[in-house]
Formats: C-alpha cells, sequence, structure tokens
C-alpha cells in the first residue's frame, strides 16, 4: 500500500474514530440514566424501544465521520474545506451537548433548545458539505432525519412530563 493510500485509510480511520468517541462521550451520560431517570418519565406512543438507540446511533455516528472523511480529503489547504469542517466540528459538540443536557442534566427543556441548535447546525453542515462533496452532504441527511425524529421525541417528553 503506497503511503497516500495509507494517508487516506488514516484519514478515514480517524473522523470514524472522532464521531465514534463523540458517541462514547454522550454514552457515559445516557447509559446510567436509562435504567433510573428516563425509565421514570411518560413517554408517547410513537417512542422506540430503548436497544434501538445504540444501532441507529452507531451507524449514523459512522456516515458522519465518512461524509468528514470526503470532505478532509479534498484538503486543508482549501478554505471551504475547513470552514466546512468548522461546522462539521460545531454539530458535533452540539450533538454531545445535547445529550449531556437531556441525560446528565435531565432538562427537558433545556434539550428541546439545544436540539433545535443542533438541527440548524445540521443542515448548515449538510449545504457546507455537499458543496464540496455531493455524497458526503447525502451522508449527513440520515443524521438530520434522525434528528429531526428525535427533536419531536424530546419535545413530546417535555411535554409530557412539565
Amino acid at each position: 500500500m503506497g503511503s497516500s493510500r495509507l494517508r487516506e485509510v488514516l484519514r478515514l480511520v480517524v473522523s470514524i474514530v472522532v464521531c465514534q468517541l463523540a458517541g462514547g462521550l454522550g454514552a457515559i451520560f445516557t447509559t446510567p440514566a436509562i435504567p433510573t431517570w428516563y425509565a421514570s418519565l411518560e413517554k408517547p406512543a410513537f417512542q422506540p424501544p430503548n436497544w434501538l438507540f445504540f444501532p441507529v446511533w452507531t451507524t449514523l455516528y459512522t456516515l458522519m465521520g465518512i461524509a468528514a472523511f470526503l470532505v478532509w480529503r479534498k484538503g486543508l489547504h482549501e478554505r471551504r474545506v475547513r470552514v466546512a469542517l468548522g461546522i462539521f466540528a460545531i454539530q458535533l459538540v452540539l450533538n454531545t451537548a445535547w445529550t449531556i443536557i437531556f441525560f446528565g442534566l435531565y432538562s427537558l427543556f433545556g434539550a428541546v433548545i439545544a436540539i433545535v441548535f443542533l438541527w440548524i447546525a445540521i443542515l448548515i453542515n449538510i449545504v457546507t458539505f455537499w458543496r464540496i462533496s455531493k455524497v458526503a452532504g447525502a451522508l449527513l441527511i440520515p443524521y438530520i432525519l434522525w434528528v429531526s425524529f428525535a427533536g419531536i421525541l424530546n419535545y413530546s417528553v417535555w411535554m409530557l412530563n412539565r
């Protein structure tokens, strides 16, 4: 394997690992809250089973990592790539912040506010990635769809538990 090919593989691995680490950080707050605080909340009828969240988020973080890699490989020397990856980093931080606010701080309303900002950041991220790589932008569409659903779910849980 040539050095440029190895560099590409390493960039892909780093991109995916960074995203999975964000999910792992969130899991530190989520895991203990699920059987205790979260179990005590009233939830809407459309609440998916708890077991579904892990494979969905693992898949989404992987897609996010691949998308980031596809943009990164265009070259950090390009300003638009640096801006797009900066927006990506912001939405990744907001993603983790939502988890901390919801599961760590038990703030249902605070999480509603956070998920609105997250959704906006994801949309901006999709647009900036799309301009660089249509595939990268498209890979984030399942993410915004899931966060849209999560936003409705978050709002519903907040309304049921006010």
